[in-house]
């Protein structure tokens, strides 16, 4: 089981990658991917990923929170990264109209930039969508054809966008969102509708701790060894075996990465 959002980079894993590295191998997790979400975190995100040769892989991308910082659209550094063999999907790139950190018009300039990018070098593209489905959708539908594979990670929309993604034959990334009482309601009577082999799951640590797990941790930070556990939870919801939603979702991350982690 491959763990395809892990923000490794985050400042609340300073005192202890090492260890929370070692906990995710012992929880059986076999392989992390490691989040770019700027350029400057990307670099960073490939460094860690070298220290941990063959379980840690990276992406290199602008998250629409960062496209304020983009000034060329060439997106030079980007483009230098992914030539790293650790350096597997460009992202994470896409569109954020709920805190509008970055001017829309400028985020949609980021994310049409970085799917180019990935057309070119025939990678594939990690995204993120919060509030801006329609204009999502309408930017990257052109492009999809160009692309080897995408998957929209940490899927928390509705059942008709969930649809409109398969649609394009997306991948989709399923967090800890889903293990919440609260907020996680439909996405739980949905998730079934997901084909196996388009199903990948992650835990988008430090953010989105499962609610439901006990016993309850001591922090709210979340980590990779938590992975079986939303897992499970996924695979309640699907009327399948834990074991199954974890060998399938395995092979499809492995698929789509082109990745075999030890």
């Amino acid at each position: 089981m491959i763990d395809i959002g892990v923000n490794l980079t985050n400042t609340r894993f300073d005192k202890d990658r090492d260890a929370v590295i070692t906990r995710a191998q012992e929880a059986g997790v076999t392989g992390l991917i490691l989040t770019g979400t700027s350029i400057e975190e990307s670099q960073q995100a490939w460094q860690m990923a070298t220290q941990w040769p063959n379980y840690c892989f990276s992406t290199a991308g602008v998250h629409p929170h960062d496209a304020k910082s983009v000034d060329d659209l060439t997106l030079p550094a980007i483009r230098a990264l992914a030539t790293k063999a650790e350096v597997v999907a460009i992202g994470e790139c896409g569109l954020d109209f709920n805190r509008d950190f970055s001017p829309r018009p400028q985020q949609e300039a980021v994310f049409e930039a970085q799917l180019a990018l990935a057309a070119e070098l025939n990678m594939p593209v990690f995204m993120h969508c919060r509030d801006a489905h329609q204009r999502f959708i309408d930017i990257l539908t052109p492009w999809r054809d160009k692309l080897p594979a995408a998957v929209l990670h940490c899927f928390t929309g509705s059942e008709q966008e969930l649809k409109a993604c398969l649609e394009l034959d997306l991948h989709i990334g399923i967090t800890g969102w889903v293990c919440d009482e609260r907020r996680g309601t439909e996405l739980r009577e949905i998730v079934h509708h997901i084909p196996d082999d388009r199903l990948m799951i992650e835990t988008d640590c430090p953010y989105l701790l499962p609610r439901d797990y006990r016993p309850k941790p001591k922090s709210s930070r979340n980590e990779p060894k938590f992975l079986p556990h939303i897992a499970t939870v996924i695979a309640q919801c699907r009327g399948q075996q834990a074991a199954d939603v974890m060998m399938n979702s395995r092979a499809t991350t492995q698929a789509f990465f082109a990745i075999d982690p030890c």
